[in-house]
């Protein structure tokens, strides 16, 4: 089975968010959308676009999303999130029970040993 493919996306806090993105647009060049984060598109070796994306996101340390309190939290593109979720019970790992099933894909959650919650994500088909 395969496990991660890819990084689906990076996201992180900040004390003054809307200050923080625009150092990151103005200082690396990042193009912010209106929702407070980026999208790159993927590409091939010779520069075509090909299917996927990796989101970049800063958002206020007031979110819980990344508890249990980190602030950070990397996302993991997945082929099959439900063997992929069960399979890490199975070697002992500590596996949220929450998942989420959306319009943008299937999320769930594992605790890392240093504490960190990493987010594990299916997209939809043709993402």
């Amino acid at each position: 089975m395969k496990r991660v493919t890819g990084i689906g996306g990076i996201f992180f806090h900040a004390k003054d968010p809307v200050a923080l993105r625009a150092w990151y647009q103005r200082h690396l060049g990042i193009e912010v959308l209106e929702w407070g984060g980026a999208a790159f598109t993927w590409t091939d070796a010779q520069g075509k676009p090909t299917g996927g994306t990796t989101i970049w996101s800063i958002s206020p340390n007031t979110d819980s999303h990344f508890a249990p309190g980190a602030s950070f939290m990397i996302n993991y593109r997945v082929d099959d999130l439900a063997a992929l979720l069960q399979a890490l019970r199975e070697e002992g790992c500590q596996v949220l029970d929450q998942t989420d099933d959306s319009e943008y894909g299937k999320f769930g959650w594992v605790i890392d040993p240093e504490g960190n919650k990493v987010e594990l994500w299916q997209p939809p088909v043709g993402q």
